[in-house]
């Protein structure tokens, strides 16, 4: 995603982000990889007791073990000049699994807030067949939405994702990016999470936090933090890069910095594969935790009989179990 010109070298810059790039992602491949096969495995054992939330945990561990395959590809031909098409298809499946990532870390803090707003609801509505179908739509758009970087691609040989082309970086297109791929879905992430934190902290019976309550709040949190360290940086630097392909910055040495920063930034997004697994970590605690407890339904209709409000201490409860 460099920006090569006659007036501004940038074989400086593209030599220090390589030597960054390998130094990030190799363990991040590493790390991430048996990390995520892993949380897949375990979820998928427990196919038979599948609701909304494992299946879009499923989807995501699916989408980080994609993108973290794509990095050797990404890290080889970022260097050695590729076919044209075969550096769309390379960059394609890189944005289609961090996008997806993104669409379904969003449906799942759209789940949880569900799960703690309206907790009886939330409980009796756990079917995994909407999930499906919405982790199939996500899966779907993403793939057509990467269909220009195969109708704008150079067929000439180039470095993957250092020669993207101008349309590419159109207006429309970057914009599209920025409102859909990020502003909004941080928009509802950050919504959904101030208002499960918030009923968290100021509706309890005892004045003793129980471990659940502490591990609610913590999922919450890392879900938060990890979206906010991991993807703003990208979509920022992706702001920056089209205002120097649109030639409203034009210093050189500005120009380098953006080079540099754009490069790092998606490096770090990665990085979400492997934080990704202290979600899972929780997710699978409670998932396991659930299994083995079938008085909860008895629990609901009793407490449901005593007209108890939606946002009591069992509304807390019912939230680690919403699943």
């Amino acid at each position: 995603m460099t920006n090569n010109s006659m007036e501004c070298d940038f074989e400086v810059i593209d030599k220090l982000a390589d030597t960054i790039q390998y130094g990030i992602s190799i363990p991040t491949f590493i790390l991430g990889l048996p990390l995520n096969v892993l949380a897949l495995s375990i979820f998928c054992r427990f196919w038979s007791r599948q609701t909304k939330t494992s299946v879009y945990m499923i989807n995501l561990a699916l989408a980080d073990i994609l993108l973290l395959l794509s990095l050797p590809l990404k890290l080889y031909y970022s260097t050695k000049a590729a076919p044209g098409l075969l550096c769309a298809f390379i960059q394609s499946l890189y944005f289609v699994n961090t996008y997806g990532s993104i669409f379904i870390i969003v449906c799942i803090t759209v789940d949880r807030y569900i799960c703690i707003r309206y907790p009886f609801e939330g409980r009796a509505n756990q079917s995994p067949k909407w999930a499906i179908l919405v982790c199939c739509f996500i899966w779907a758009v993403t793939w057509f939405c990467s269909s220009p970087m195969y109708v704008f691609q150079e067929k000439d040989e180039l470095l993957c994702f250092h020669n993207m082309s101008k349309q590419a970086w159109s207006i429309p297109y970057i914009v599209s990016v920025e409102v859909f791929g990020f502003l909004i879905p941080l928009s509802v992430i950050v919504f959904c999470s101030a208002q499960n934190i918030w009923i968290l902290l100021n509706h309890k019976n005892g004045a003793k936090k129980k471990a659940e309550d502490r591990s609610s709040l913590l999922v919450i949190i890392i879900n938060l933090v990890v979206f906010l360290v991991c993807f703003t940086p990208v979509h920022l630097a992706i702001c920056l890069q089209c205002l120097v392909r649109q030639h409203v910055i034009v210093d050189c040495n500005l120009k380098q910095k953006i080079s540099l920063f754009i490069q790092v930034s998606m490096m770090v997004a990665n990085l979400n594969c492997c934080l990704d697994t202290i979600f899972y970590y929780f997710a699978v605690r409670e998932f396991r935790e659930k299994a083995l407890s079938p008085t909860i339904l008895k629990l609901v209709l009793h407490m449901k009989n005593k007209r108890i409000p939606s946002h009591s201490a069992f509304s807390e409860r019912l939230y680690m179990n919403c699943r």
